[in-house]
């Protein structure tokens, strides 16, 4: 009976030893986890700048461009530039209103810009507008006085003549005028330049009636020399039978 007992303490015993034994035993330690490194950042996106100067311009004229770019490989222009350094600048004389658009391209992507140029076309220039000259005006408002055959009386369509004429010299005050004295071609040489010089004189003294000073007027006759109208037919010799006006120099 006492054996049993024994042994029973006995194992006991072993059971708590071992039990002890256990519970002081340090667990193994564990190795580190390994460390991965950083994730890497993806590439910069490209950056591009586009500006004209000036943006509106007449046809004919030109604007300048200028870009620039960062994070960029490669760079195009349009329309009808093409490819272009990362940055930079170039003179255009656009016809018509137009956009112009520049591309970069890079590892990271893409990006555009882009800047408009309106293009007026200008009025066309207005058509010289032509000065008459002052023969053009003399010969446009000084009128020829006309004569019946054999006659160095002043008419009724003469004296309009006259008065006309007389108010163009009045607008130019320092022209001098030569009256000249024609006549047609019937009668003598000797006849007609006596009858071309009452003429041109009669033309004169009416015009000084006017008020037009006589140093101003000239006379000189021609008599049947200097023809209008070389027809030897009546509407010719009403033509020829006259008193012409020059500008005097």
């Amino acid at each position: 009976m006492r054996t049993r007992t024994n042994a029973r303490a006995l194992f006991s015993t072993l059971l708590l030893l071992v039990a002890l034994g256990a519970a002081c035993k340090k667990p193994a330690p564990q190795a580190p986890a390994p460390t991965l490194p950083p994730p890497a950042e993806p590439p910069a996106r490209p950056m591009v700048n586009l500006q004209a100067s000036p943006t509106s311009i007449q046809r004919g004229q030109s604007t300048k461009l200028t870009w620039s770019s960062t994070n960029a490989t490669s760079l195009t222009l349009s329309p009808e530039i093409g490819a272009v350094t990362a940055e930079g600048t170039q003179t255009l004389s656009p016809q018509d209103t137009v956009t112009y658009t520049i591309t970069a391209t890079g590892p990271g992507g893409t990006a555009d810009a882009s800047v408009r140029v309106s293009v007026t076309v200008p009025p066309p220039p207005a058509p010289a507008v032509h000065e008459p000259t002052l023969q053009e005006l003399f010969d446009k408002d000084v009128k020829d006085a006309y004569f019946d055959y054999d006659k160095a009386d002043i008419r009724a369509d003469a004296r309009d003549a006259l008065t006309q004429t007389a108010q163009f010299l009045r607008s130019y005050p320092q022209m001098k005028v030569v009256v000249e004295g024609h006549c047609d071609e019937r009668g003598s040489t000797e006849y007609n330049l006596a009858l071309g010089d009452r003429r041109a004189a009669a033309a004169k003294q009416f015009l000084v009636s006017l008020g037009i000073p006589a140093d101003r007027l000239e006379t000189v006759s021609y008599g049947k020399e200097r023809p209008f109208c070389s027809a030897s037919t009546e509407e010719c010799y009403m033509q020829n039978r006259r008193a012409h006006f020059v500008m005097g120099k």
